[in-house]
């Protein structure tokens, strides 16, 4: 039977108490981790947010019936104790902080019974990660999660904190708003008084902060829910949160510089970690070339190397085919895996068809010098050494060449390159390496629309000295957008904003819009554009992606309290779910039931 916790309160949290409290009575309240009967003696190892405390139940200071009742304690019951804090006579147990101390209990109430769950309530538990959504209130009892959480709540407090000091308001945006073409599908949301029509969740509050420059507000900043329906991956959720600024009469510099220094603080308070500032930076087109990526990852080397001018004219067609056909040759070097076991090889090789690669050439320096290649009987002596050299190859090594075009190039090498440095063991979750990456294209080609589409947004601001390219060479033309990489994640981007109608036009114009249909979906920005807008400049970070990072964790489920599962479903509310025919009734919505045999 549960008790009442009335005419108790709680002194502390578990973990708060230390040898400094000997002597002091105290009340505690938690959940059971384990309880260990010795005969005359229980211990109990007690567990709230701030970790676990051993509570040692007597008999004789308890009389029988109390006794009884703490021998009946099983795990995950809640429970309250009053008692006395001692030393440890039982020995110290270095690996918690209140190791040295335990608690003798004098009361004892039983707050809650618990079932046995269906997984242990511990940390590095192997349990598939299905069950322990469907359960993720069990999960989130977890040391583990429950430091991810904390932590969380922690960035989120400092990141308040720093940017109301620095002048910044926060404000929010609306969650219904129009939907307007952003990048990726709107999650919509019907309209029961105007029926037929649809809000939109918002896919970022884009529009609004620059609306609220339009009005002055200077320095905005918002801690902002954000949806998207689109496929996922580790790092991404249907819904997420932002880290989300906007700044008025500010250049790159001015954006860059409050981030750093935001950055600064973050790693400086939660984690204990000097970040070095300036933080690098890098043009979207040197990224590509040294690493395939625009989002690269500095804590290891293993660039690529262009080699295009060293094999044009050489005897391999595939080589010379990818020249002719406007493309390049470019390999990395993975140092000292030149005895690589062809299996792998051949596994790398799929690896990079996975990513558009016709297949992967690859050179192995033996550690006489003498060379192993899959295509050596195409070309001579000397156009090998003169590759090899090209690229550094020293005995031992395993040359990987992939030809094609530039972007396909890209995608496999930078791809291959974390494969590799993954099976290498290259990757030290301790080690932080932050990037900007500036100069990103204004626009990328799409080949399922057969035009150009923004890179970022409509209302990014090209660099100034290419503007004369918008109607002529639109791809050749670089934004004012700029991205803080963190090991291999983008964690935030953000732009340079048109301010200018007769810019803004031309971009519009570019990407295909007629001024009729931009102003149906831009109309109420555009017409504010009209009354006075100073120049801005906004970024926003990927809160959750951050956290994963800080956290030391693979994927962002684990740093979000109840997320959903790859098919954007949540496995333990069981959403999204049918609803009732009146509810659809209500809102003029017909159920189109899919015949599976169509």
């Amino acid at each position: 039977m549960a008790e009442s916790m009335r005419g108790l309160k709680r002194t502390c949290r578990c973990a708060e108490l230390s040898e400094e409290n000997i002597g002091q009575e105290v009340t505690v309240m938690g959940w059971v981790q384990k309880a260990r009967n010795t005969g005359g003696l229980i211990f109990v190892d007690l567990r709230d947010r701030s970790g676990l405390l051993q509570i040692n139940f007597q008999e004789e200071k308890l009389g029988q019936e109390l006794f009884d009742k703490a021998y009946k304690l099983r795990s995950e019951f809640v429970i309250a104790v009053v008692g006395t804090v001692v030393a440890r006579e039982g020995g110290i147990n270095k690996n918690l902080p209140t190791g040295a101390i335990e608690v003798v209990a004098t009361k004892l109430r039983v707050l809650s019974e618990a079932q046995t769950p269906p997984f242990p309530i511990e940390e590095d538990i192997k349990t598939k990660e299905d069950l322990r959504l469907k359960y993720r209130y069990l999960d989130l009892r977890r040391p583990d999660l429950q430091r991810n959480l904390i932590m969380r709540s922690k960035i989120a407090t400092l990141t308040r904190q720093f940017l109301a000091d620095e002048g910044f308001l926060e404000i929010e945006t609306p969650m219904l708003n129009k939907s307007t073409p952003e990048g990726a599908r709107d999650y919509l949301v019907p309209s029961r008084v105007h029926p037929g029509c649809f809000y939109a969740l918002p896919q970022s509050p884009q529009l609004f902060k620059q609306l609220l420059m339009c009005s002055g507000y200077d320095r905005y900043f918002q801690l902002a829910r954000c949806f998207r329906d689109e496929d996922l991956r580790a790092d991404r959720q249907p819904e997420f949160t932002q880290i989300d600024m906007e700044l008025s009469f500010v250049d790159e510099d001015d954006v860059m510089d409050v981030n750093e220094r935001l950055l600064q603080k973050l790693f400086k308070e939660i984690l204990d970690i000097d970040i070095e500032l300036p933080i690098q930076r890098m043009t979207w087109q040197e990224a590509m070339d040294r690493f395939g990526s625009d989002k690269p990852d500095l804590r290891f080397g293993m660039e690529l190397t262009d080699v295009s001018e060293v094999v044009a004219g050489c005897g391999f067609g595939v080589f010379t085919g990818a020249l002719e056909n406007g493309g390049s040759v470019r390999g990395i070097n993975a140092k000292g895996q030149g005895s690589m076991p062809r299996k792998k090889i051949d596994a790398l090789v799929k690896f990079a068809k996975d990513f558009g690669a016709k297949g992967l050439a690859y050179l192995c320096v033996n550690e006489d010098g003498t060379y192993k290649s899959s295509f050596a009987k195409f070309m001579t002596e000397d156009e090998l050494s003169a590759l090899v050299q090209k690229m550094d190859g020293q005995p031992g090594d395993l040359l990987l060449f992939a030809a094609d075009k530039n972007k396909v190039v890209y995608d496999v090498l930078g791809n291959l390159r974390l494969e590799l440095a993954k099976q290498l063991d290259l990757l030290d979750k301790n080690e932080y390496r932050f990037l900007w990456v500036t100069e990103f294209p204004q626009f990328e080609y799409s080949e399922e629309e057969q035009r150009y589409v923004a890179m970022h947004h409509p209302f990014t601001m090209p660099m100034e000295e290419d503007l004369d390219l918008l109607e002529t060479e639109p791809g050749k033309v670089r934004a004012r957008a700029y991205d803080i990489v963190l090991n291999g994640t983008e964690i935030g981007g953000g732009s340079i904003r048109i301010h200018q109608d007769d810019i803004q036009e031309r971009m519009f114009e570019a990407l295909g819009f007629t001024k009729e249909s931009a102003y149906e979906q831009f109309g109420f920005l555009m017409n504010a554009f009209k009354y006075g807008v100073p120049p801005h400049a906004g970024l926003a970070y990927g809160l959750d992606r951050l956290v994963m990072l800080m956290a030391k964790q693979d994927s962002i489920r684990d740093v979000i309290a109840f997320p959903k599962v790859k098919d954007a479903s949540c496995l333990m509310t069981e959403a999204p779910s049918r609803v009732d025919e009146k509810q659809l009734e209500e809102l003029s919505i017909g159920i189109k039931e899919s015949n599976d045999e169509e």
